[in-house]
């Protein structure tokens, strides 16, 4: 028993040196969870983010389709519809980014074909920081195909302007989309959230998930406290009644939605992602979308829902 006691000991003592010396070759923190990840999409994305954080665009662009990418800015409206063009944004600015400026995954959900990635980047890159929900799609080869990005300007302390005339219209939404169980769980539940039905919503959650809206820094825990939420808030969020699915990405273990709002709202886009169990239920749910765009007023009306009454 000694012996098999230090033997485990050794072993343990071993995986924690190799994980040490791993986490030391990141220039980023390594608190990614990967637990709803293929192990080939994690290594695939902790390179990309390797390659951004040491600011090396040469590398970077290795990761992008040459022959087709489109990569929007769904927040600001930013676009880079091929790969010349983003090549030469991250060649003229990784360069000028101080060493302290990082990119860096916390949470990937998804396989080698399409993912949901939720990822920092610290203030020295674009002035303030960002914490942004990616909707990633690749091709056979590996290479991304599609890149959207969803952040907060409210959050990010960043001056929201109106969205310009020159809003992108075409998000190539017939590109890279999800298949199979996320597909189905993505288009049950905005069904439900598109007809207001918080009670039909709650059944797709496990009973102890975790509810987050980005937006409105909420979070709401367990399924039914959620059903409470959902019943008081979807009349009201950008993401409930009359909202439609415009985009999914993600495997069997989880990954994203992408949608449109009802008209009444000033933004065009959002993103939710999602983290399913074994059973196909939501274990986790968090969604992001421009709250910097809604009327103070409306935006404190929002945030006062997740309150129970």
């Amino acid at each position: 028993m000694r012996q098999w006691m230090a033997g485990l000991a050794a072993i343990g003592a071993l995986a924690a040196m190799t994980a040490a010396r791993a986490d030391e070759t990141l220039p980023y923190p390594a608190i990614t969870d990967v637990s709803h990840a293929s192990p080939a999409i994690a290594a695939r994305f902790q390179g990309f983010f390797t390659a951004k954080s040491k600011h090396q665009p040469d590398v970077l662009m290795t990761y992008f389709a040459k022959d087709k990418v489109l990569y929007i800015d769904a927040s600001s409206g930013g676009i880079w519809p091929s790969w010349e063009s983003l090549n030469k944004i991250f060649t003229t600015f990784m360069p000028k980014w101080p060493p302290s400026g990082l990119s860096y995954p916390t949470r990937i959900y998804g396989d080698e074909r399409s993912a949901l990635v939720a990822f920092t980047d610290t203030p020295e890159l674009f002035g303030k920081e960002l914490r942004i929900l990616g909707a990633v799609s690749f091709d056979d080869n590996g290479k991304i195909v599609r890149w959207m990005d969803y952040w907060d300007s409210r959050s990010s302390q960043r001056v929201t302007a109106p969205l310009k005339p020159t809003y992108p219209t075409d998000f190539h939404d017939d590109v890279g989309n999800a298949t199979g169980k996320i597909h189905d769980v993505a288009a049950a539940l905005n069904a439900a959230f598109a007809a207001g039905d918080a009670k039909a919503a709650a059944t797709m959650f496990s009973y102890d998930a975790v509810y987050e809206d980005m937006a409105l820094h909420a979070q709401i825990l367990g399924r039914l406290a959620i059903e409470r939420y959902l019943a008081r808030a979807l009349g009201a969020v950008p993401y409930g009644k009359g909202a439609a699915l415009a985009h999914v990405v993600g495997g069997d273990q989880g990954g994203g939605y992408e949608w449109t709002p009802a008209g009444s709202f000033a933004m065009k886009r959002g993103n939710t992602a999602l983290a399913l169990d074994r059973d196909g239920k939501i274990e986790r749910l968090t969604v992001v979308y421009d709250s910097g765009l809604l009327p103070d007023a409306s935006y404190h009306a929002l945030v006062g829902l997740s309150a129970e009454p």
